[in-house]
């Protein structure tokens, strides 16, 4: 028998209470393998964690070795194989993205220096909590001893909207779309690109849409499709966002044979910015993550991407100080 250590931090949240279950319900690691849960929060959410440790113990998963539940960092993070950061100040109203970006800067900045403290070098971080992909840039920064391709940021719940909302347009199965990935930033701005996809069974996809439909309805309603759900729901997307960085851990542990999207700091072939956390086409494998080289970027898809970047860089240069 193995075991595995994860830590969860915002356990009190909706996120992980959707992710916890998820993972301990099996598919990532083999039947031998143990998980022993490491559940993080702020002291006020004590209450809230013992009553997450008891629906967990009441599952009587066989996968699960213990379960530690604590607001103390060094706790939370020694030994850990994997660490999903998933608490975040979360934005209110009438808060700028700046405001967000500064508040939740100095707690990144805080986990990252207690990782790097008490963590060996072979930990895998994902970032989940908003901004992600500067928040990653933040703890990078602050855990010299964690290599830094350890270190992504969770784009997949947009890759798995973009998915769905093509499947949908082509009348076909989501497992059935490849090579369809999202680029940049989770914002806005984002550039989800279906210029490599490929679709089981098909083979003239331009058929199934026109150009004005990729522009006009498919790219924005990607890039907002949080803002819809919150529309409808009067909630923002949790339970689809714990799917999602199951999904990311699954690819981290096991690889993938489909092209992923993760936020990653890296050179690269195509003039982005190493200095910043970018979304690219991955090709995953349980030991590196490797940027898709090669790839025919048109000018107007080169656009999109340097909006992105534009708006990754703007949010470095607001916590520089912090960095």
């Amino acid at each position: 028998m193995t075991k595995k250590i994860i830590t969860i931090t915002g356990a009190a949240g909706n996120i992980a209470y959707s992710l916890i279950f998820r993972i301990l319900s099996g598919g990532i690691f083999p039947k031998n393998t143990k998980i022993q849960l490491k559940l993080l929060d702020i002291p006020e959410s004590s209450k809230i964690l013992q009553g997450v440790k008891y629906e967990v113990e009441d599952c009587a998963f066989e996968s699960l070795d213990s379960i530690i539940t604590t607001d103390n960092m060094e706790i939370a993070f020694g030994d850990s194989d994997y660490i999903l950061l998933v608490g975040a100040k979360p934005r209110s109203k009438g808060m700028q993205r700046s405001d967000l970006l500064l508040d939740n800067a100095s707690i990144f900045k805080n986990q990252g220096q207690a990782i790097n403290q008490h963590c060996k070098d072979s930990t895998r971080i994902i970032v989940v909590g908003n901004p992600a992909n500067t928040n990653a840039l933040i703890v990078s920064q602050h855990t010299p001893k964690i290599p830094t391709h350890n270190i992504t940021s969770l784009m997949r719940l947009d890759q798995n909207r973009a998915k769905s909302i093509f499947a949908s347009k082509l009348n076909v199965s989501v497992p059935s779309i490849r090579k369809l990935v999202v680029w940049g930033n989770h914002s806005a701005t984002q550039f989800p690109d279906i210029s490599n996809v490929q679709v089981d069974d098909l083979t003239n996809l331009h058929d199934k849409y026109d150009d004005n439909w990729l522009r006009k309805e498919f790219i924005p309603r990607v890039q907002n499709r949080g803002a819809e759900i919150i529309d409808y729901r009067g909630k923002s997307s949790a339970a689809s966002a714990a799917s999602a960085v199951y999904d990311h851990l699954n690819s981290i542990v096991n690889g993938s044979d489909d092209w992923e999207s993760m936020g990653v700091a890296s050179i690269n072939p195509y003039n982005i910015s190493s200095e910043i956390f970018y979304s690219y086409p991955l090709s995953v494998t349980t030991h590196s993550n490797k940027i898709i080289e090669g790839l025919d970027i048109s000018r107007e898809t080169l656009d999109y991407l340097k909006v992105t970047e534009e708006e990754l860089i703007h949010e470095r240069d607001i916590i520089k100080d912090l960095l």
